[in-house]
């Protein structure tokens, strides 16, 4: 980290033909877990260690109450906004209200909202606790978790600014006054794994009754060989000679304003401060290898399409001995010839013949558990509607509990029909004239 005057860096990126402003406008995200995909699953933002029994299955449904500011109102943006979005819908609104180019109280207090949605919508942790339980989720300032303000903010004399993240949000990581590449700085310390998606197709009766499914996954599992720690057995480990065990390397550079010094990761020991004699050759000295592995996922009864499950401590392995990240099971439920689903709620057709409608009978319909018989009564009409009570799906979280089942009656009129069958419907037919005629006196001519 350099400490320098803001007047110095305005100044050094003047002569570079970089404004103050594109600093403030360009500040570096930092912090961004990329998502990678493996063997069919992939792998998705770290969370913190999860209580509960590795293996266990619980639903996992994500809260949308919120308190607090609407970070992405803020910076106009919708809530699938990718990071790239994210980045720079804030340089937009940065330039837009930053105090040097609109001085004011109103713009001042703009700019400070879009800074503090910017600092907790770049970094994946505090966007996912955001999203999760708004503001009141991150705290005051993201700052507390490490983040800092990603530009200045208005201070004067003795503003920190690392220069390399300014350059590396120009340039690409180039390295700015570091002087080629920058090395990414390993962890120390134990680091909680990936957690891991899987996609899962169900039946539908599996989704109304639930069941247990077997997955096949691919993730990574702590090396046998070296316990984790990615160093042969009986290896040496001492204190990196280049960086003399602080994992970082600090250079000084000369420039017309003074003397800049920086500070990267260590090339050698990649910011761990150790000098290892010889890694494992099984994992190759990441402490990791990939595995494939079948388990079991219990689906409790009334899921729907579009829900997760949640498999504890079956995501992968974490570097250094960290605990393992979660699976996340996402159902898709296929979908059935006979039933449809709402909620608890099912519907299904029924077709009945005219004389049943006419007349009334008994008839045996399906349902998802089974079948039923339903009475039709006299007179029943296309496209009424009957309901047969605790028949439907089982709630989700009380399976004792069911919704019910609605059967849409459909009158099959037929088309093709006997000689004998004409004659009893014209006999019918001149029954129900007669009769409709009865009711009527005769009609009018008729009158005496």
């Amino acid at each position: 980290m350099v400490r320098v005057p803001s007047f110095a860096v305005s100044a050094f990126l003047c002569l570079a033909g970089i404004s103050s402003e594109g600093v403030n406008a360009f500040a570096p995200t930092g912090g961004v877990t990329q998502q990678r995909v493996a063997g069919g699953h992939a792998r998705i933002a770290k969370t913190a260690p999860s209580a509960g029994r590795k293996g266990s299955t619980s639903l996992f449904m994500s809260s949308r109450q919120q308190t607090g500011r609407d970070f992405y109102r803020i910076l106009g943006i919708n809530r699938n906004a990718d990071s790239k979005e994210i980045k720079s819908a804030f340089r937009k609104m940065a330039k837009q209200y930053h105090p040097d180019a609109n001085p004011g109280k109103d713009t001042t207090e703009q700019f400070q909202e879009v800074n503090r949605a910017y600092e907790v919508l770049r970094n994946p942790e505090l966007k996912k606790k955001y999203d999760m339980f708004g503001e009141s989720g991150v705290g005051t300032s993201a700052a507390s978790e490490g983040q800092g303000s990603p530009f200045g903010g208005g201070a004067g004399f003795g503003q920190e600014v690392d220069l390399n993240d300014i350059f590396d949000s120009f340039f690409g990581g180039g390295g700015g006054f570091g002087g080629g590449p920058r090395t990414r700085q390993q962890p120390r310390g134990p680091v909680v794994g990936n957690d891991l998606r899987f996609d899962l197709e169900i039946d539908f009766k599996t989704a109304v009754f639930g069941g247990e499914e077997k997955v096949r996954i691919r993730h990574l599992e702590t090396c046998d060989t070296c316990s984790g720690s990615g160093v042969k057995p009986g290896s040496k480990i001492s204190t990196c000679p280049n960086c003399g065990g602080n994992g970082v390397t600090v250079e000084v550079t000369r420039t017309p304003l003074g003397n800049f010094q920086t500070q990267q990761t260590c090339p050698v020991c990649r910011g761990t401060g150790q000098k290892v004699e010889e890694y494992c050759g099984t994992c190759g000295g990441q402490g990791l290898n990939q595995k494939t592995k079948q388990i079991k996922v219990t689906v409790p009864a009334g899921v729907e399409d579009g829900n997760k499950l949640r498999v504890r401590g079956e995501g992968d392995a974490g570097p250094n001995g960290g605990p393992a990240g979660d699976l996340y099971i996402f159902l898709r439920v296929k979908e059935d010839a006979k039933f449809r689903r709402e909620g608890p709620e099912i519907y299904s057709e029924e077709t009945i013949s005219y004389i049943d409608a006419i007349l009334g009978n008994s008839i045996k319909t399906p349902v998802v558990d089974g079948e039923v018989t339903i009475k039709v009564p006299p007179g029943t009409q296309p496209g009424q509607v009957m309901r047969l009570k605790g028949n439907g799906a089982p709630r989700l979280g009380n399976p004792n509990q069911r919704g019910d089942h609605y059967v849409t009656v459909k009158v099959d009129i037929p088309k093709d029909l006997s000689k004998e069958e004409e004659e009893l419907m014209e006999k019918l037919r001149t029954i129900r004239e007669e009769k409709a005629g009865a009711k009527s006196g005769g009609g009018f001519f008729n009158r005496n």
